[in-house]
């Protein structure tokens, strides 16, 4: 598209100069002057989007009911104002206190897009570019493969174009370890082919927004509060944890059961602030909304943050020729909509129990956000489809909800190839415990170690705090256990698979610690 680029310079200086004469001018004639490519294939008449800030509280409420969230607040900006701003439902494990407004939720992964705008703000006042290079910036932080790690920047790793498998690092804050532990781990991760392949990662997002916050001369959570929060009065925003947990209007996490949502688990996320750790409500987030739908506003240069909201990598390709392909720009998704109409969006989710989403719509300025205090179903999603299908339709075109429900069934299925399998009746008896009592070692997931607990059982225990998983007998020298983390759902169980000499075991493989297969450890 660069010939175009030209043309459309000395057509915005044309309107520029000529803004007397245009304001003449009625609406469709200004319209059909717009490039082809700001061109929608679905007009908005007056009053349409009045109507879909009207039709919110149903949306909301049928939603809501069908999904089981327990709470969920709901925030619409327009033409630089909050047009809407509520609470639905209940914020705390008893069901007693009511969301608000101001009620403040994690965003989990909406946090890389507020993230994002803060470093376009240090873009914008120089300390550093999009470009800049990684070893530059952050020297002790590099990847697998040297020349991959000599060109890496800010922005491939901002827009997950880096090469790094698929959530990378995530089990390691599974297990307890810390963010510099975990960042120094990833250079032991495989590599996809360098930007041209695309693999959500949160801590290699993560190491992007620390080399900027370095070279601020400070914590990303100062950094955050001093460039963004702070300057567009988003009082009760913050990246830190602590900040979180201190708030008296928060909302407490739901994750999803058999019986329903409940509250049984907190996520603790600073290990990866930048890309999950920032929490906020409704009524500050509008402020964020309306400053990105300003083009940065007065407080980030619009160059600095287009880059940003523009397509930077593949997020999604088309698996068939009538199927819009997804882009990622550096913290936001980017689309279009079957109106032809860019989209910039978001969704964050914890399993633990929090789901989130934005959409901001720049041609008609107007944006949306939804938080919610449970585990990911789809519902936010289907609120922020319906709400900004009836902006551009004037009516909710389907049923949003079925549609999203479906794509997220999938975060619960049970992982492991025994799970949910009944122990077998004729199966090898285990090698005695003195065979598998030891230490084992990984490169990347460290020291683990099989002990005996008060009670005689055998216990895998894992991590800097440790993780205590307890061993099974399977058949033979397979153990197994269930773990129940974020990133392995309720009901998982990983085999546990030793073997060795003929008096203790050498090596323990272990099925759900997966590095290029099943992780080996080798005794210590």
């Amino acid at each position: 598209m660069s010939q175009f680029k030209a043309s459309r310079r000395h057509f915005l200086t044309t309107v520029s100069l000529a803004s007397a004469s245009i304001a003449l001018l009625s609406l469709p004639a200004l319209a059909d002057m717009l490039p082809p490519s700001r061109t929608s294939g679905v007009p908005v008449p007056p009053g349409q989007i009045d109507e879909a800030v009207a039709a919110l509280d149903g949306i909301v409420e049928d939603i809501k009911a069908r999904s089981g969230v327990p709470g969920i607040a709901v925030a619409v900006v327009h033409g630089g104002e909050t047009v809407y701003a509520k609470g639905f439902g209940t914020r705390d494990a008893e069901g007693d206190l009511p969301v608000t407004p101001d009620t403040v939720f994690q965003l989990a992964s909406l946090s890389k897009s507020v993230g994002a705008t803060a470093v376009a703000r240090q873009v914008s006042r120089g300390v550093v570019s999009w470009d800049s290079r990684m070893q530059d910036l952050l020297p002790w932080f590099s990847l697998s493969d040297p020349a991959v790690s000599e060109r890496l920047t800010i922005g491939d790793l901002y827009s997950h174009r880096s090469g790094l498998p698929d959530h990378a690092g995530d089990e390691l804050e599974d297990l307890g370890f810390d963010r510099r532990t975990i960042l120094e781990r990833l250079r032991l991760q495989p590599l996809s082919p360098f930007r041209t392949s695309y693999a959500y990662t949160n801590f290699g997002l993560t190491a992007a927004a620390e080399a900027v916050a370095d070279a601020s001369g400070m914590a990303w959570s100062e950094l955050t509060e001093e460039a963004l929060f702070q300057p567009l009065g988003m009082t009760e925003t913050s990246a830190r944890f602590d900040d979180f947990m201190a708030r008296e209007n928060r909302a407490t996490p739901h994750a999803k059961t058999a019986d329903g949502f409940q509250a049984l688990y907190q996520r603790e996320p600073d290990a990866q602030s930048p890309a999950g750790g920032v929490s906020s409500s409704a009524n500050d987030m509008t402020k964020w909304m309306t400053m990105v739908l300003a083009g940065g506003g007065n407080l980030i240069r619009p160059e600095a943050l287009q880059p940003a909201i523009s397509p930077q990598s593949f997020s999604s390709r088309p698996h068939s020729p009538d199927e819009r392909a997804g882009f990622y720009g550096y913290g936001f998704g980017v689309g279009t909509d079957p109106s032809g109409r860019v989209i910039l969006s978001h969704s964050g989710a914890f399993i633990l129990g929090a789901a989130t989403y934005f959409a901001l719509i720049p041609s008609l300025d107007v944006g949306i956000v939804v938080l919610s205090n449970a585990a990911p179903v789809g519902a936010v999603e289907a609120i922020g489809a319906s709400f900004t299908d009836m902006v551009q339709t004037g009516g909710v075109t389907r049923d949003w909800f079925a549609g999203y429900e479906a794509l997220f069934a999938g975060l619960y299925t049970p992982l492991g190839e025994t799970a949910g399998e009944p122990f077998p009746q004729a199966s090898a008896a285990p090698p005695p415990a003195s065979y598998l009592i030891g230490r084992y070692s990984h490169p990347y997931f460290g020291t683990v170690e099989v002990a005996e607990d008060e009670t005689g059982d055998l216990v895998l225990l894992v991590g800097p705090k440790p993780e205590v998983f307890r061993l099974m007998p399977w058949d033979g020298a397979m153990m197994v256990f269930d773990i129940d983390t974020e990133n392995a759902p309720e009901g998982s169980r990983s085999a546990a698979t030793f073997s060795g000499g003929p008096d203790k075991a050498e090596t323990l493989e272990i099925e759900l610690f997966v590095m290029d297969g099943p992780a080996l450890f080798k005794r210590r």
